[in-house]
């Protein structure tokens, strides 16, 4: 089921979720919702937050067939590149903008997975870019709070403007 993602500046957005105690059929239920929602926007992540639900889920498929979605509970970054990869990002919950971000271009991270199961995994390239992505919203952040002042003004402008 494609679900609605919610508007700036919802509190839902700038709260950081709580953590997910077990894998069971109602966060498998929600992934695929989830899931759904990236496809439908269409883009490469989502986090429970986007849709209003406070809870440390992701999922990110930054493939290039699809249908190749990681499910994420708790994801943690554990080890994160030097070398920086700059990518559009953008986000369904503020339309009509993004901005050129600058992230480590590797990271492994540990989450849960679908199974229930702990499990580390290393992402590169654009899908390192999602997974960071989708973690910040997790923690409260939108992608804009890593410009600096004056471009977060002038993006939160433009998106006002519509």
């Amino acid at each position: 089921m494609i679900r609605r993602c919610i508007p700036w500046p919802d509190k839902c957005l700038r709260t950081p979720a709580a953590p997910v105690a077990a894998i069971t059929d109602d966060i498998r239920a929600l992934w695929a919702d989830m899931i759904d929602t990236m496809e439908a926007m269409p883009g490469v992540g989502l986090a429970a937050p986007q849709i209003g639900v406070g809870l440390r889920l992701a999922v990110v498929d930054a493939s290039e067939t699809r249908g190749r979605a990681v499910r994420m509970a708790n994801p943690q970054v554990l080890h994160a590149s030097g070398q920086l990869r700059a990518h559009e990002e953008a986000s369904p919950n503020l339309p009509g903008v993004s901005a050129v971000i600058r992230r480590p271009r590797a990271v492994t991270v540990r989450f849960l997975n679908a199974e229930g199961a702990l499990e580390e995994r290393d992402f590169v390239s654009l899908w390192a870019t999602s997974v960071q992505h989708q973690i910040d919203h997790l923690e409260g952040r939108m992608y804009f709070d890593r410009l600096s002042r004056l471009k977060r003004d002038m993006l939160l402008r433009k998106a006002r403007r519509g």
